[in-house]
């Protein structure tokens, strides 16, 4: 059975909340997003740098979330959540599955070091606004591809995982603005489905 190394607030959420699209079976191991177990000897065995998610498939593990969810649906699909590689719909799924890593998390990681992660007397104001900005940037062509379409590709995809579970987290932070209407649709329709509840509500 596949196993999911998960604590919460992660890119682990991805990954559960694809499972439960996909109705495959799997179990978790529930850590805290801490040092205390993510730096532990047990598991750097899982990852080398102590990071989350990690997946266990029988003899094979794997970690990085966009590596995971591809492994899920090629050796797990079910079915899919993904376009054939002949679609005219796969460059623009791989193009938004790719674009979250890429252009959105970067900023989303200096976030949640500069509001979470480091003690308050080392943060820097102007690091957390230069990162705001360009995230907010990174979401505007997102909020334009959605002008027509409830999903990236118009068909609930895989790409929605990762980059909407990106969104989902944008708005939390606020850097979604009000004027990113279709943005804000959109974040709102993942945030109803209920595969996406029950990885989200995950503790």
């Amino acid at each position: 059975m596949l196993k999911v190394h998960f604590a919460p607030n992660s890119r682990a959420g991805r990954i559960i909340w694809l499972l439960e699209e996909l109705e495959l079976p799997y179990e978790v191991n529930n850590m805290a997003f801490h040092p205390k177990d993510l730096k532990s000897d047990e598991h750097k065995k899982r990852h080398p740098l102590g990071r989350i998610p990690v997946l266990d498939d029988g003899d094979i593990r794997i970690y990085e979330s966009g590596a995971i969810v591809e492994y899920i649906l090629e050796r797990h699909k079910n079915g899919g959540l993904k376009p054939s590689i002949n679609s005219d719909k796969y460059p623009q799924y791989l193009q938004w599955f790719h674009y979250c890593e890429g252009m959105v998390m970067p900023p989303i990681n200096t976030i949640v070091v500069q509001t979470i992660l480091l003690p308050e007397d080392r943060r820097d104001e102007t690091v957390l606004k230069q990162a705001k900005n360009l995230l907010t940037k990174a979401l505007v062509p997102v909020n334009e591809t959605l002008g027509n379409k409830e999903y990236l590709i118009g068909n609930f995809s895989a790409a929605d995982i990762m980059l909407g579970h990106a969104c989902f987290m944008s708005n939390r932070m606020g850097c979604v603005t009000d004027e990113m209407i279709n943005l804000k649709g959109y974040v709102n329709r993942i945030s109803e489905r209920s595969c996406f509840k029950t990885a989200i509500e995950m503790k």
